[in-house]
């Protein structure tokens, strides 16, 4: 294995005072779905090490918060550093802790350089108003103060990216976190973590601004009933979510969820389909379908149909499947023999429902598939009235439905609980404007000519519905990590009230 995991793999107890990497809970056996090789063991904290790291955490939020935010942004800028300096290393690692091609894993971490570049300009730009009072010689303003701790819950698809993605921009904002990594995937975050431990003794900083717990469930769930969590970010599937966002809101904490998505993509007419059947393809392939952006449902026009899904079938049939390390591959295997389960057991329903199978829906076996987790992307012809169209199936299953109007199309595709990310694939203006209007797609996010995968992290992240409604990344998801403070300033010698009430004594 690369250097940076060899590293980590000396590492025992502590790492540097601030994290528990094996506590003295649970033992999770972590074994790579690339070829079954153990990676090793961690073992989760005990409430006794849980409380420990929060109160690590406490005494490093007094030191934190009252850094300047520029300063904080330097220190941010370091990390980014360093994960250039590890991007291979750590995208090797992601890829074969995870499963996704090399390619992806070396995006992710490009992922984690880009939000820290963010994240470092962001600094300097945590923008607060200047209103206008009613009231003579007074000043109304707002500010924005750190949260304090915030608690990321990450998942196994995405290991790395999606908590970089929350804690630079938490870190700029003033507050200290303390990470739950997927248990299935654990090495990635403890090699993270690793990283930006050198970054806070290289600068003399205190160990708890960055913390990481492992453990399944029961450790996420120490999060979300903790009231000195003042955020809980939480990302995978919409019953952990509901989970947690029942528990804070019963303590009346904040919660950000990114959670289920159920992703469509249509396809007009109209489209240039040279264009549009690599980002199908991708979409609904990469990662082995395994990405909450995955597209899982494509809507297409009944007079383009039979002449799209040819050339899909066709498509699939040159994918290469096999090690993600092998750059010649374009799709790895699924995370674990669950999820094999759960592919086999959804392609089985759809079937039943009436669905017809074009191609895949098969185990790959033999000398070059080394785990029982390397399977065949699968194509459905469905139709939109089928049950199995609502339920989202981590795997790389894609089901075409033909539609008649764009009226229709867009219906179709509304017409699931989740509402994350969907595209639309035309060169006529008029289509596209009203996918994009108030009557089109409902998502949180919206495409034209693009795929559903592969959001930047310029823009907020996130969706409606059963996603979750929270944003993360860039535009101004900032303030989800910072409270708001309005305040007024007398500067003159008179008490005027608002709303021209008199009191005099």
């Amino acid at each position: 294995m690369n250097p940076l995991f060899n590293k980590i793999k000396t590492l025992e107890g502590l790492s540097t005072g601030q994290s528990f990497f094996k506590g003295n809970g649970r033992e999770f056996q972590i074994s790579s779905p690339v070829d079954g090789k153990s990676l090793g063991s961690v073992t989760a904290c005990t409430k006794i090490e849980y409380d420990a790291i929060v109160n690590k955490a406490l005494e490093a939020k007094l030191t934190w918060q009252n850094t300047t935010a520029p300063a904080r942004g330097e220190i941010v800028r370091q990390y980014g550093q360093k994960l250039r300096e590890h991007k291979n290393d750590l995208g090797e690692l992601v890829s074969y802790e995870m499963g996704k091609s090399l390619q992806e894993g070396l995006g992710e971490v490009q992922e984690m350089i880009d939000i820290c570049d963010f994240a470092t300009g962001l600094s300097r730009q945590l923008y607060g108003l200047q209103m206008h009072s009613e009231r003579p010689k007074h000043r109304m303003l707002e500010q924005w103060h750190p949260l304090g701790i915030v608690g990321i819950i990450s998942a196994f698809n995405f290991p790395v990216a999606v908590w970089a993605w929350n804690t630079a921009i938490a870190w700029v904002c003033g507050n200290v976190c303390i990470w739950k990594p997927s248990e299935k995937t654990p090495f990635t975050a403890i090699a993270c973590q690793y990283l930006f431990s050198e970054v806070l003794a290289e600068n003399n900083l205190p160990e708890g601004i960055s913390n990481l717990i492992m453990g399944d469930k029961e450790v996420g769930q120490m999060l979300a009933e903790d009231k000195r969590i003042n955020l809980v970010s939480a990302t995978g599937s919409v019953r952990m979510g509901k989970s947690v966002a029942t528990t804070v809101a019963g303590r009346l904490g904040k919660s950000l969820l990114e959670l289920g998505g159920n992703n469509a993509i249509i396809v007009t007419e109209n489209a240039d389909l040279q264009q549009a059947i690599p980002a199908i393809v991708f979409g609904a392939v990469g990662t082995c379908g395994q990405r909450c952006t995955s597209t899982r449902r494509l809507i297409i026009h009944k007079n383009i149909f039979e002449e799209l899904k040819e050339q899909l079938v066709k498509a699939y049939s040159q994918l290469k499947i096999g090690n993600p390390l092998d750059t010649t591959n374009h799709v790895g295997p699924l995370i674990d023999k669950s999820a094999v389960d759960a592919y086999f057991n959804t392609i089985e329903e759809a079937q039943k429902q009436g669905g017809k199978v074009l191609c895949g829906n098969r185990q790959l076996k033999g000398e070059n598939y080394t785990t029982d987790c390397y399977i065949e992307p699968t194509i459905i012809e469905a139709s939109a009235d089928m049950p199995i169209l609502k339920t989202e199936t981590f795997a790389p299953i894609l089901y075409l439905i033909p539609y008649k109007t764009l009226d229709e199309a867009i219906r179709i595709q509304n017409n699931v609980p989740q509402g994350l990310s969907s595209a639309i694939f035309s060169l006529n203006l008029r289509e596209t404007e009203q996918f994009l209007s108030v009557n089109g797609s409902d998502c949180g996010i919206a495409n034209v000519n693009i795929g559903t995968s592969g959001a930047e992290i310029g823009g907020a992240f996130g969706g409606e519905k059963e996603t979750g409604g929270g944003r993360e990344s860039g535009s101004d998801a900032w303030k989800a990590y910072m409270r708001r403070q309005t305040c007024t300033i007398n500067y003159g010698k008179e008490l005027p009230l608002a709303q021209g009430i008199k009191f005099e004594i």
